[in-house]
C-alpha cells in the first residue's frame, strides 16, 4: 500500500494515511507558523486544537542560525546551531546539553533535495519530496514517520506538519525549521 501523506490545506487538514510506530494511523498534528514581525527566525507552534504549543526564537546578531526551541513557559527543549566551515549546509540539535541529531542537505543531487538526519543509533531519518512545492516526508527506512506541508499565507510561512505517534516530535519540529532555512533563506527578516 503506497503511503500518501496528509496535506495541510489552510489551516485544516485532509485525511489520508501515514502510520505510527505501533502499525495504526494515529498522529499528532502540528501548526508551525513563522511569525512575521520578528527580529530573527521566530515561529510559534500550536496543536491540533489551535493551542500555542511550542516557541522557537531565532537569536540575532549570531554568526550562523541558533534557534531556541522552548515550551510556552520559555524551557529550552532544544538548540538549533548551524555548522559554519562545512560542505554543504549543516545544523545540529542539542537537548540537555546532549548532540541530539546532525541534519544535512545532500550534496550534487540536481533535481531533487535530500536531507539526511543523523541521530545516535540505528534510526536515522531521511526528509525527501518537493522542497520547492514545500511538500515532503520524514522516513526511516521504508517508513514514514512525518509528513510537511507548507502553505504561503499573506506575508509568513505555516506549515502544516504530522508525526506519527511514538516519534520524537520535538526532534522533527526542529528539522522543519531547519529545512526551511536551509531551503529558504531568502524568506529570513
Amino acid at each position: 500500500m503506497a503511503l500518501v501523506p496528509r496535506l495541510c490545506l489552510g489551516t485544516h487538514f485532509v485525511e489520508a494515511p501515514l502510520r505510527s510506530s505501533q502499525g495504526d494511523d494515529r498522529v499528532t498534528r502540528y501548526l508551525m507558523k513563522q511569525k512575521l514581525f520578528s527580529l530573527g527566525d521566530d515561529f510559534i507552534i500550536r496543536d491540533e486544537a489551535g493551542n500555542d504549543a511550542f516557541f522557537i526564537d531565532g537569536k540575532v546578531f549570531c554568526l550562523g542560525n541558533q534557534l531556541s526551541f522552548q515550551d510556552m513557559e520559555k524551557n529550552e527543549l532544544a538548540y538549533i546551531q548551524q555548522k559554519l566551515l562545512t560542505l554543504g549546509q549543516t545544523y545540529e540539535i542539542y537537548r540537555a546539553g546532549e548532540l541530539a541529531a546532525v541534519v544535512r542537505k545532500s550534496l550534487f543531487t540536481f533535481f531533487h533535495c535530500t536531507f539526511t538526519v543523523d541521530v545516535p543509533g540505528p534510526d536515522d531519518l531521511v526528509a525527501e519530496g518537493n522542497f520547492t512545492d514545500h511538500e515532503y516526508k520524514f522516513t526511516r527506512g521504508s517508513e514514514v514517520v512525518a509528513t510537511v506541508s507548507k502553505q504561503w499565507f499573506s506575508f509568513t510561512d505555516t506549515y502544516g506538519v504530522e508525526i506519527a505517534d511514538g516519534e520524537d516530535d520535538i526532534l522533527l519540529l526542529a528539522c522543519t525549521v531547519v529545512i526551511d532555512m536551509a531551503c529558504h533563506p531568502d524568506s529570513r527578516n
